[in-house]
């Protein structure tokens, strides 16, 4: 797997507990980091295939990530032949 795009990631320069918030806010703040990102398409697509449950990656929060999930799941289910 490819990680070089992790060291283009706004995150590197920043304490990485500002991606394993406690609540809502921090959650908020980091979201709004990620989306001014470089990789932050490549950051939640490592997240999933990696079932990353903590932190927000990509843009997203941990449930965000399990509802993307749940929907890749189902539209998957309706493709097959």
């Amino acid at each position: 797997t490819d990680f070089a795009w992790m060291l283009s990631g706004k995150c590197r320069e920043l304490d990485p507990g500002e991606f394993f918030p406690s609540d809502g806010t921090g959650v908020t703040k980091a979201r709004s980091i990620c989306a001014e990102c470089p990789v932050k398409a490549p950051c939640l697509e490592y997240a999933l295939r990696n079932r990353i449950d903590h932190g927000v990656w990509g843009g997203t929060s941990e449930r965000a990530r399990r509802r993307i999930l749940k929907r890749r799941k189902g539209e998957a289910l309706t493709v097959a032949p």
